[in-house]
């Protein structure tokens, strides 16, 4: 599933590319569970709106849509909301590029140019909200590049779970998933099994300054692409060349050539080093 990372670097390549846009069509497929707003619904809001901005909140890609004037500012009035699940893309292409199988979305833009959201397991959502009835969309965790050190610490410090099943709750920490948890735990020197409610204070600021590194780091390579991921213009990112525990079980720790091990943890597979992460 893409995390923090790629959707950050899906969404800043989306607003770069339409930011300012009118929409002049949506088309749905037939896939009534990607909707959470009904299709028919979110064709009405979207055809004629204009893309104000676009922008990731949590692992969600939010569209802010409204009325453009010029260039001044303009309050969004309604927002169109991807999360990609497991296999989801988003891409900015030309109505001529070849229609990947699995599309269930084309806007038409007054440019020329098409969004697509493909998605192959369907695990993906789309929502349409009006702002005047619906309040704005917003993640239900604190976000790990903007949380600050008493907020983190609040946080985790009295919980009573592993710290690395902590990292994955979306409602405490909103974007960060397995890949992104492995490599900060080990950035920090932390064994993904400790009790967050153990650790001290000190070791919760290293986490947090290892997880804001880590995914900055991930953000400028333009992410991971392990599996399906690739940005709004079908490249895949290249931080995955840099993990230095994830899916490296058996492998020498890049640090100290202590084999990487896996565990299962919070029914996650969990990678670390036994000699640098204590």
């Amino acid at each position: 599933m893409p995390e923090l990372p790629e959707v950050e670097t899906i969404a800043r390549g989306v607003n770069e590319r339409l930011r300012g846009d009118r929409i002049i069509d949506a088309w749905f497929s037939n896939y009534p569970k990607l909707f959470k707003t009904p299709s028919a619904h979110q064709t009405k809001g979207l055809n004629g709106s204009a893309i104000l901005a676009v922008h990731r909140t949590g692992k969600h890609i939010v569209c802010e849509l409204g009325e453009a004037r010029g260039s001044s500012l303009v309050e969004s009035d309604a927002q169109w909301i991807v999360h990609l699940g497991m296999t989801g893309r988003l891409l900015v292409t030309t109505p001529e590029a070849p229609l990947a199988l699995h599309t269930h979305a084309r806007i038409s833009l007054a440019s020329g140019r098409e969004l697509r959201f493909v998605d192959s397991r369907r695990f993906g959502r789309l929502e349409f909200r009006d702002l005047s009835r619906s309040p704005a969309f917003r993640a239900a965790g604190a976000d790990p590049l903007t949380v600050t050190a008493a907020e983190f610490a609040q946080i985790f410090h009295s919980r009573r779970l592993a710290i690395k099943a902590a990292l994955l709750n979306q409602n405490l920490l909103s974007g960060v998933g397995n890949i992104y948890a492995d490599e900060s735990l080990f950035r920090a020197g932390l064994r993904p099994s400790r009790l967050s409610g153990r650790l001290t204070r000190a070791e919760l600021e290293a986490l947090r300054l290892a997880l804001r590194e880590v995914l900055e780091h991930a953000i400028r390579l333009g992410g991971s692409s392990v599996s399906d991921y690739v940005d709004a213009d079908g490249v895949r990112g290249f931080f995955q060349l840099e993990h230095c525990v994830y899916l490296r079980h058996g492998l020498p720790c890049r640090r100290c050539q202590t084999p990487i091990r896996r565990i299962e943890l919070a029914g996650r597979g969990t990678h670390f080093c036994p000699k640098c992460q204590r």
